[in-house]
């Protein structure tokens, strides 16, 4: 395939960790990808460099998911670096600054945790919807694909950092409504919703989730690994799944069963 006409997406928050692992097995598809970074340029092109490893093709791009003219330029920048713009994977996110508990939660905390996790992504999935209605009556591009990067957290209460669990809780019912109403766009949207996995951001709190692990918090006795998350959105993208949406994916070793 020409590599004009293969497919691509942006992945937001793709420079490390889950959105890098994502972003990779993307790219083992053939996929071109928008590596979306807000600050780290050194790491965004590194991933650059595992995509072309990997058989695909990457470009950095700088933007904030918390600023309307930065959503708005990420946009811009799918049609122009690529000519379409056929998946968006909502997967920057931030934990709070600082944990606090549900009493002592700052204002500012909040506001910093939901404007990226929660207010970034929907916005930004209102942008990228049109354009890909509008690629699909051109006929540029066959069906588009919105896929939401949630946590466990959506349902799992940390009272020490609530303005997290709450935006993962809000990226369920964004998922829910986005579905909704471009089913008959033909643009599905799906959430994956990761478990512990392994990445800078739960670094901190390794030797907690080494035991817990160890003492069955999962049946599945091991870290997930970002390329897990990786491949259930490749999946997802792929095709393999074309008579669902608003389908929640977990990937989570298991975690979501509930065992007694």
């Amino acid at each position: 395939m020409a590599s004009q006409n293969r497919p691509a997406a942006l992945v937001t928050g793709a420079s490390r960790g889950i959105g890098r692992g994502i972003a990779v097995e993307l790219a083992r598809l053939g996929w071109r990808v928008g590596v979306n970074y807000a600050s780290n340029e050194a790491a965004a092109q590194e991933t650059v460099k595992l995509l072309a490893d990997a058989g695909g093709e990457g470009r950095a791009v700088k933007g904030d998911v918390a600023n309307g003219a930065d959503r708005a330029k990420m946009v811009a920048f799918m049609q122009e670096a690529f000519g379409r713009f056929d998946a968006l994977v909502n997967n920057a996110g931030v934990a709070p600054k600082v944990r606090a508990d549900v009493l002592e939660t700052p204002e500012e905390s909040y506001d910093y945790v939901m404007d990226t996790n929660l207010k970034g992504p929907y916005f930004l999935t209102q942008a990228a919807a049109k354009a890909m209605i509008a690629q699909r009556s051109a006929g540029t591009i066959e069906r588009g694909y919105i896929v939401n990067v949630g946590s466990i957290s959506a349902y799992t209460a940390s009272v020490n950092r609530g303005e997290y669990c709450l935006s993962k809780a809000g990226m369920g019912m964004l998922t829910a409504l986005f579905a909704a109403r471009l089913a008959a766009e033909g643009v599905l949207v799906y959430e994956v919703r990761p478990g512990i996995t392994e990445t800078d951001m739960t670094g901190p709190v390794k030797a907690k989730y080494d035991k817990l692990i160890a003492d069955g918090v999962t049946p599945i006795r091991r870290w997930g690994q970002p390329e897990d998350i990786g491949k259930a959105v490749a999946a997802i993208v792929r095709g393999d799944l074309p008579f669902s949406t608003g389908q929640v994916i977990d990937v989570d070793g298991g975690f979501h069963l509930r065992i007694l």
